[in-house]
């Protein structure tokens, strides 16, 4: 048992808020919605588990008021939600779905009559059916699709939005998706990644410059990290490690803040980049308010020989998560001093940081001492990470509800919020009552 927390040890002025993304909890056959990557690629036998979908989820789209009351009720300051590109464009391009436009101005809304700095996330993983019959993410005309859509999006909401950021977790949006096959499109194509590397990257910048434009403020980055650790003292293995990192967090700091590509990753990918990728970094490299950073596990990396990347990761010692994920809180430091590493000085902001529990309901409450102990654990190394300069500014809690994974469909709980997925009622777990509390002065 790790030493009691108590809300002190965060300045007055620290962010306290909850992540969630449009299509793992609204309800994707609501509202006029275009249909997206993920919906075929649900429909597909073998990608998701019992073929379970978003259309319906945790029917978001129209339980949002008691959803943000939940929140509210926490405490909490903000609300990290995202915008679903296809129900704003059903075609992800021209004419936009009015009912779409108007149920993020109400979700908008209802955030500001709870007292909730909305934060937006304009994509997080929902293509447009259409814009990936073009190619998606491996097309470099979906940097200037994505600007319209930044630009429609700033003109309607920017002067409520409290920040904004392009793209969730570039990582997952083109390796994972597109050189792992785990996520939509599902493919596994080293020439396609490498695009979808880059481009995920030139839309970033030129979303920043069209929502810039349009007078917002308060822009950001959210990627993924994970400490990537050696599985053994071998040389072999630390250099796979090496690449491991430079693959899963360096490749998207180094193109933001230092216009280049690191040497690790480029040795596979260079040759498959596109022509005058580097004349890119000038919209790329725009500069931006925040960064963010969202963690959950460490990984372990060994050689493996063959192909590059030459990488296998192997399981750890540590207490899992539902998820099989090691849980090593120092990591959450590793990563927070990689970052300011890259961009010295720019506030940080933990935009997602949580875990997937095996949360049983039991007399109308729901137990999850585990995930008391991780946000914890976790909140800790936040505390010291400020303590020892780095300007942390706040703290993002992933996730608000149990919700659709992705790929593991409805079967892997992060919320603080129990959803039961067949009468979509709502249970607030010991974590949310423990977050509370602390969030009114009591020790987590």
């Amino acid at each position: 048992m790790s030493d009691p927390l108590p809300r002190s040890a965060f300045p007055e002025d620290f962010l306290f808020g909850a992540a969630t993304s449009s299509y793992q909890i609204e309800g994707h056959g609501f509202g006029g919605a275009g249909p997206t990557h993920w919906d075929s690629f649900a429909a597909t036998p073998g990608n998701v588990v019992r073929q379970e979908d978003g259309r319906v989820a945790c029917d978001h789209y129209h339980r949002f008021p008691g959803d943000l009351g939940l929140a509210a009720g926490m405490g909490l300051d903000a609300y990290r939600f995202s915008t679903s590109w296809a129900r704003i464009l059903p075609e992800g391009r021209g004419t936009p779905n009015p009912e779409g436009l108007d149920f993020y101005d109400r979700l908008i809304d209802c955030m500001l009559e709870n007292g909730l700095k909305p934060a937006v996330t304009l994509y997080h993983w929902e293509l447009p059916s259409a814009l990936a019959d073009l190619g998606g993410w491996r097309n470099r005309d979906i940097a200037a699709w994505f600007g319209d859509f930044a630009q429609l999006v700033a003109r309607r909401y920017g002067d409520r939005l409290w920040s904004a950021a392009p793209v969730n977790e570039p990582w997952c949006v083109s390796w994972l998706s597109h050189f792992e096959g785990a996520q939509a499109p599902g493919l596994r194509d080293i020439r396609a990644t490498a695009r979808a590397m880059h481009h995920v990257l030139l839309a970033h910048g030129t979303a920043i410059n069209a929502m810039r434009a349009e007078g917002m403020g308060n822009l950001g980055a959210v990627c993924n990290f994970e400490d990537s650790i050696p599985a053994s003292d071998a040389p072999a293995d630390h250099l796979a490690a090496e690449r491991q990192a430079a693959i899963y967090n360096r490749f998207f700091l180094s193109g933001l803040f230092r216009g280049a590509y690191p040497e690790r990753v480029m040795e596979g990918l260079g040759p498959h980049l596109p022509a005058g990728w580097q004349d890119d970094f000038a919209v790329i490299r725009t500069p931006i308010d925040w960064i963010g950073a969202n963690f959950y596990t460490c990984n372990r990396a060994q050689w493996a020989e063959g192909a590059w990347p030459n990488i296998r990761l192997v399981e750890g010692p540590l207490e899992k998560t539902a998820m099989g994920w090691e849980i090593r809180p120092e990591s959450l430091g590793a990563m927070l001093r990689l970052v300011t590493e890259y961009c010295p000085g720019l506030p940080v902001y933990v935009t997602e940081n949580g875990m997937a529990g095996h949360d049983v309901p039991a007399g109308g409450e729901v137990p999850d001492p585990q995930r008391i102990a991780y946000l914890r654990d976790h909140l800790a190394v936040a505390a010291r990470a400020i303590a020892d300069g780095i300007p942390l500014k706040g703290y993002f809690l992933w996730s608000l509800l149990d919700n659709y994974e992705w790929s593991l469909g409805y079967e892997k709980r992060f919320g603080l919020v129990h959803v039961d997925f067949d009468t979509l009622a709502r249970t607030p777990k010991h974590s949310y009552h423990a977050v509370k509390a602390f969030l009114r002065g009591s020790d987590l």
